[in-house]
């Protein structure tokens, strides 16, 4: 009963912290006079109401938490964080949502999935906008990570949070020798590249709120935007080349960018076999879509074939899901290429979604061992990553995420279809929320808004799924995590 008493002690902190995110788009709606403000304070007074409710019972409780506990705080906090980040939604006249449709267009802002149930971004107020960006920005480093910096001043530890949280097959591994330093330095290059984004697209041509949104959403690796048009309603070369870069930064390993800072060498990343794979998968990518774009006439010139081939890979490769083109009417062939490119996703330790860089890696690796084994049966085949040689249960733990996480993208995908939706919609509506992409292909390439709502609550917990990397939703389900 402690240890619960304890997952209720956090879960109500973690609301109370969470209830502050609703004063920005207050001060946003009294700045632009859009009338936005009421539903934002009185979501505010409930999330705070609730938080205390939840905390005051328990608040003098003090138990350390196990790792199985941190599990059950981040799914909880989740679920509780895509339901307090609806009241806004239904709150507000505008935009006119539905409960189911206003926890999907939140849990897309949280999970950075990006994929959208509204028509008419253009028309909606300014706070409501900056409401949805400021989701995906707190989503994208993970609103626990930055609680983990906090919950130490208030009694509270944080590294099962922080393991139970982070994606990655190396996720144990601390930046520094304490774990609320570790999440303050993850926060401050986060918030650093935020700032610099936000400049370069401001002095390329857009506006400050805009410039700041699409800083948020760029960073997060979300894909949310103030226009319907996404960053093509720029119509800019450079702002799309802003974005390329600051999206392919934003999809590398933190950890990484940290290393790199502290010992002012930048050698480093190409030192990364995790970076160098990226860098290729997304280089090849590039090439070929480019190369298809213009032979199928798509784009009658190189330049632009480039450009658009460039932007979306991408965009895609990385899970952001901004887009300058419906690329949803390309060549069928383009499509499906880029939707399995979202499968690989990220690097582990980034904001990006699927199933991270790394853990493909790791896959080909093992998978030309086992090639290598048929040849010499009995020679010892370490699967090496750069110079380091991996434990075997990393590996057995990466078979052990992939085979599940294609077992829940089966079901869900089957689960959809069987609602009535044609095949290729089912099929990259499940990719695009799993992997936290957003735009898939079909019916759902330009906006979720035709959805059922049976198929929105299937989409809700592939995004759902997706952003807690599997095992850490799927453990609550065993029976033996409820075992003492």
């Amino acid at each position: 009963m402690k240890r619960l008493a304890t997952v209720q002690k956090i879960l109500g902190l973690l609301l109370m912290i969470f209830s502050v995110t609703m004063l920005p788009p207050v001060a946003v709606a009294l700045i632009y006079g859009d009338g936005g403000g009421m539903p934002f304070i009185y979501a505010f007074l409930v999330i705070l109401g609730t938080g205390l409710t939840i905390w005051l019972p328990v608040a003098r409780t003090r138990q350390d938490l196990r790792v199985r506990d941190g599990f059950l705080v981040v799914v909880l906090f989740w679920v509780a964080l895509g339901l307090s980040g609806a009241l806004p939604f239904v709150l507000s006249p505008e935009p006119d949502l539905s409960v189911t449709d206003s926890i999907f267009e939140s849990l897309s802002g949280l999970t950075t999935t990006g994929a959208t149930v509204i028509l008419g971004i253009d028309e909606l107020p300014h706070s409501v906008l900056w409401y949805r960006q400021q989701l995906q920005w707190l989503g994208g480093m993970g609103i626990i990570v930055l609680a983990v910096a906090v919950l130490p001043m208030l009694g509270v530890g944080g590294m099962q949070l922080y393991r139970a949280e982070t994606p990655g097959p190396m996720k144990d591994t601390k930046l520094t020798p304490r774990i609320a330093e570790t999440a303050k330095a993850l926060w401050y290059i986060y918030l650093s590249l935020t700032i610099a984004c936000a400049l370069a697209y401001w002095l390329a041509g857009m506006s400050g709120f805009d410039a700041i949104g699409h800083a948020f959403s760029t960073v997060a690796i979300g894909g949310f935007s103030t226009h319907d048009a996404s960053i093509g309603y720029y119509d800019s070369t450079l702002i799309e080349m802003i974005a390329v870069v600051f999206m392919l930064v934003s999809g590398v390993n933190f950890a990484l960018h940290f290393a790199v800072v502290r010992r002012f060498d930048p050698s480093i990343y190409t030192q990364d076999s995790e970076f160098r794979f990226y860098l290729f998968l997304l280089a090849l990518t590039t090439a070929i879509v480019t190369v298809s774009l213009f032979l199928t006439n798509t784009y009658i010139d190189w330049g632009e074939s480039f450009t658009q081939g460039l932007f979306q890979v991408v965009s895609i490769g990385t899970t952001t899901g901004f887009t300058t083109a419906q690329f949803y009417y390309w060549p069928p062939f383009i499509e499906i290429m880029l939707l399995f490119l979202a499968f690989v996703g990220g690097c582990a330790g980034s904001t990006g979604g699927g199933i991270k860089v790394i853990r493909f890696l790791l896959l080909i690796k093992q998978g030309l061992r086992e090639i290598g084994r048929l040849i010499h049966p009995n020679a010892q085949l370490p699967v090496r990553v750069g110079r380091k040689v991996i434990n075997h249960r990393i590996v057995d733990a990466v078979w052990g995420f992939f085979s599940l996480y294609v077992a829940a993208f089966v079901i869900m995908y089957l689960a959809l279809a069987a609602t009535g939706l044609d095949l290729l919609t089912s099929f990259s509506a499940v990719a695009a929320c799993m992997n936290n992409l957003g735009p898939g292909l079909a019916t759902v390439g330009a906006h979720y808004f035709d959805m059922h709502d049976p198929g929105i609550w299937i989409l809700c917990f592939a995004m759902l799924l997706g952003r807690l990397e599997i095992f850490t939703l799927l453990v609550l389900l065993t029976p033996a995590f409820w075992r003492r």
